[in-house]
């Protein structure tokens, strides 16, 4: 496993972070979630490979996922070996204060987290989008707190526009609070909007990128098509649905599964070595839910790709409209 600095900060982290939405308990809406006994063979998996880097979410299946995440990393890892990620925006409750980056959310948030997870902080506090009804101000105000306070060690955001970002820091840089240290954005072969500003401003501002969906919901893992898509998640998943179906998508598929079959490799190791690749990207956040994926998304770390088979995989990209950020 190779490991790499968390964007401008001294925490390091290894160049691949599992992300935990998979695991905890199958809901209505979450119908593909492996429970604590099926999740435990990737976690072991992972800290077997190297993975020092977990996130999850409190909206991911419903709180479930944090719960097996906390449980399952204390009986497997220690506290001070682990980088623990996760996030808060989402409802989590019929209320009109169970959601959003309010104060009052935030605080409640934070504590009903770490009782979940069964740690007394996080590393990496994310703010999972963007609240168009609470001033930043409030929020990054009540992050500061929450970092003061012990109980997150550093904040990051998820997909937004690279101007709300902008704002976000400069609204802590102004005050004197805690800012954020990473973007989570919606990036991979098949989405590339966030290389127009986003990723210029993370480097330029020395932030760690951690990209969800590096695989494009399993689209990059395998040959597929639009007629050939129709798994358990792709079936239930509605939100996936919204990403991926254009006909310039599965060109671009069609490429990555023409240089994994002249290499000899799997798909998905020839899309994660593209993102692997890009200088900006500190670790993509890879989903594991059957035997061998985590084992691709390894190997991926020792796949280079020429000038001219990246390019030939990026030819066919057209512009998409913007996605990911509700």
């Amino acid at each position: 496993m190779e490991y790499i600095k968390f964007g401008d900060t001294g925490l390091m982290v290894s160049r691949l972070c599992l992300g935990c939405m998979t695991y905890g308990k199958p809901t209505e809406r979450w119908q593909w979630a492996l429970d604590e006994t099926q999740s435990r063979p990737f976690f072991e998996k992972a800290l077997e490979s190297g993975i020092n880097f977990f996130d999850t979410a409190d909206v991911y299946t419903g709180g479930e996922s944090e719960k097996v995440t906390g449980k399952l990393l204390w009986q497997l890892s220690s506290r001070d070996a682990i980088v623990l990620a996760t996030k808060v925006f989402n409802p989590m409750g019929p209320g009109p204060n169970d959601k959003g980056l309010s104060r009052k959310h935030i605080m409640s948030a934070i504590d009903a987290s770490l009782q979940r997870l069964g740690t007394d902080y996080v590393d990496l506090y994310q703010i999972h989008r963007w609240d168009y009804n609470t001033p930043i101000e409030e929020t990054m105000e009540a992050l500061h707190d929450v970092v003061k306070a012990g109980k997150a060690r550093y904040i990051g955001a998820s997909s937004m526009f690279a101007w709300q970002f902008a704002q976000a820091q400069f609204v802590a840089a102004q005050n004197g609070w805690t800012p954020f240290v990473s973007m989570q954005p919606h990036y991979n072969l098949l989405y590339r909007e966030e290389e127009r500003e986003m990723i210029p401003f993370c480097i330029d501002q020395q932030l760690a990128v951690i990209p969800w969906s590096p695989l494009a919901r399993g689209l990059l893992t395998g040959k597929r098509t639009k007629e050939r898509t129709e798994t358990l998640r792709a079936r239930t998943d509605a939100f996936g649905k919204s990403l991926y179906d254009r006909d310039d998508d599965f060109e671009i598929i069609k490429r990555v599964d023409e240089l994994a079959d002249k290499k000899g490799l799997p798909a998905a190791q020839i899309a994660l070595a593209w993102m692997l690749s890009k200088p900006a990207i500190t670790a993509p956040i890879i989903g594991a839910s059957k035997p061998g994926h985590l084992e691709d998304a390894v190997a991926a770390l020792s796949v280079k790709l020429e000038k001219e088979e990246i390019a030939r995989l990026e030819e066919p990209y057209l512009p998409h409209p913007v996605l990911g950020h509700s």
